[in-house]
């Protein structure tokens, strides 16, 4: 079974062992290291002959599925699904899988890690100090205050679960309603304006979908403290950033810590403001979770050779009836 695997640099370190576990169970697999798994005419090109494709970032979209007529699997290395065209792959009956949870702590340390950061203004101050200035600078904490938290999936949770330590108050948004999860956490359940009106942390954790694209926009931005510090640990579309500039720049909120962007990498002048942090889209990427998400898409190549149903399967098709 032929394998078209999109090799992003975040999997260079053990590729090669994915690969020998892969041909091991049976497979044929031809790599798109870094640049050239984001160049879309080489994966038109490499996959005309594809029966499975392993993305991370890469196109999953209309025009590559057009160009892979062998194709019946797609497996994300990951949560979201915004690069694969998931109801097109359903009428064409290929099966789309991801990793969901795999990479939930790792995101939620890093949200943690940009809370703190963000709020004493480490790395700015990093730079002052190794530049030879001693100037000090009065931070925030974050004990006490109130975190709100948009979307409640597995990286939202880990981060309520974490952010609790620092006795917040915790609020959370979005359509996952997990109400047993959150009365054990000790957060509520809120309205998006209450959300933005009454936080002192924004963490932005939720999928993107059509229907939250910039639903942090100019609207939003106004509605929030202007102490409060927002942070985007999911999907830069889910920010206006002309807005967040204009925002950042006015001082109509204290600061952002950005790990991801609309455009990767960022356009200036936004990632160049003292009072943002920017982070390469390092979230789900330790050494711990991308071999967790390496088991699991190797396990899933394994059950769908062997004509089993993979797990975490996000669309319903017959390749298993």
């Amino acid at each position: 079974m032929k394998i078209l695997f999109c090799v992003g640099k975040s999997y260079y370190s053990i590729h090669q062992n994915m690969v020998r576990q892969l041909e091991a169970a049976g497979a044929d697999v031809c790599c798109l290291m870094y640049d050239e798994a984001q160049d879309k005419q080489k994966i038109i090109h490499a996959i005309h002959d594809a029966e499975i494709y392993i993305t991370a970032v890469s196109p999953a979209d209309r025009e590559v599925i057009d160009a892979a007529p062998q194709l019946k699997y797609i497996l994300k290395t990951g949560t979201g699904l915004d690069n694969v065209a998931i109801e097109y792959a359903t009428e064409k009956g290929i099966c789309v899988s991801n990793a969901p949870g795999e990479n939930a702590i790792s995101v939620a340390e890093l949200a943690i890690g940009l809370m703190i950061s963000i709020s004493r203004m480490i790395p700015q101050l990093d730079r002052r100090t190794k530049d030879g200035h001693w100037n000090h600078s009065n931070g925030f904490e974050c004990y006490g205050k109130t975190l709100g938290i948009i979307g409640f999936g597995a990286i939202g949770q880990r981060i309520a679960r974490m952010a609790s330590a620092f006795s917040m108050k915790l609020m959370t948004y979005g359509v996952h309603k997990d109400f047993d999860q959150a009365a054990e956490i000790g957060a509520t359940f809120v309205d998006l304006d209450h959300l933005l009106a009454e936080s002192d942390y924004i963490v932005i954790s939720t999928s993107l979908k059509k229907t939250n694209f910039h639903m942090i926009d100019a609207g939003a931005l106004e509605k929030m403290k202007q102490t409060a510090f927002l942070i985007n640990v999911s999907r830069g579309a889910l920010i206006d950033e002309p807005a967040l500039l204009d925002a950042l720049k006015k001082k109509k909120i204290a600061g952002a810590a950005l790990d991801v962007f609309e455009s990767e990498p960022p356009v200036p002048p936004l990632p160049h403001l003292e009072n943002l942090i920017a982070t390469p889209h390092i979230g789900g990427t330790t050494q711990e979770s991308i071999w967790r998400v390496a088991q699991v898409t190797i396990e899933n190549v394994r059950r769908f050779i062997r004509h089993e149903s993979p797990t975490h399967v996000v669309n319903r098709v017959d390749t298993f009836k």
